[in-house]
């Protein structure tokens, strides 16, 4: 039996997505367009193509223009429920918000709604289970890593700390946004607006925080910068996100 099988991935698509309202005012951010279709739509097939079919969304800004394109999932193959957030609780709060959702999974996976990893979601569930981990990360590596802030990892593959922002021109490895959680993660996210990048990593990474890295395709669409890239790489995330 696949170590995905039934496991259910949770969409982190309440942001506000302010640094790409230049290009995208009105619209919330996995909802922008890429091609003909909207950024999220890359995720639900991904996650489709690959055998996980059970989605629960994350939604907030502008959360009935994501709830009135993908209803309850039918068109895509997939069951999809709505974590709405009625104030902005950030990533980590997000999940929190959701757990009612997960109440009989024993580990589900994370996505943010603005970022594409070519991940095989099969591989990073293995290495979370043959760790026995309360979290597993998927990282990659970029050139302009001081935009993000990055990870630091030991040759287990599990992670050992990190390194805020520098706005340095530097490569390094950073946070992917695709996660595996075991649900006693919950134990560690307190109630309220919180961060899993700034609140929650931190605090765990003594408690089984590891990492996986990928070097397949990996873009964002955080910035106008990014999201045009997005643009000029349409077919090949369409590719990739039925490549399963």
């Amino acid at each position: 039996m696949s170590s995905t099988t039934n496991v259910p991935a949770v969409l982190l698509v309440g942001g506000m997505g302010t640094r790409l309202r230049t290009v995208v005012p009105s619209t919330p951010k996995p909802m922008a367009a890429v091609g003909a279709k909207p950024f999220l739509e890359l995720l639900v097939r991904q996650l489709r193509s690959q055998g996980i079919d059970r989605l629960i969304m994350c939604s907030g800004y502008l959360a009935d223009q994501i709830e009135d394109k993908f209803g309850h999932g039918g068109e895509w193959g997939v069951t999809i429920e709505y974590s709405r957030e009625l104030r902005s609780m950030g990533t980590a709060g997000a999940i929190k918000l959701a757990q009612d959702y997960l109440s009989d999974d024993s580990s589900f996976l994370v996505m943010n709604g603005d970022s594409f990893v070519d991940v095989e979601f099969e591989q990073l569930m293995r290495t979370h289970l043959q760790h026995n981990a309360l979290a597993t990360m998927t990282i990659v590596p970029v050139q302009n890593a001081g935009r993000y802030g990055t990870v630091r990892t030991n040759s287990a593959e599990r992670v050992t700390g990190f390194a805020e922002k520098t706005n340095a021109d530097m490569p390094g490895l950073i946070n992917a946004g695709v996660y595996v959680f075991d649900r006693s993660i919950f134990d560690h996210i307190s109630e309220g607006n919180s961060s899993l990048e700034r609140d929650v990593f931190p605090r765990i990474v003594d408690r089984g925080l590891y990492a996986i890295e990928h070097t397949g395709m990996f873009i964002d669409i955080g910035t106008p910068d990014d999201y045009a890239r997005a643009q000029s790489l349409c077919e090949q995330l369409s590719d990739a996100a039925t490549r399963g």
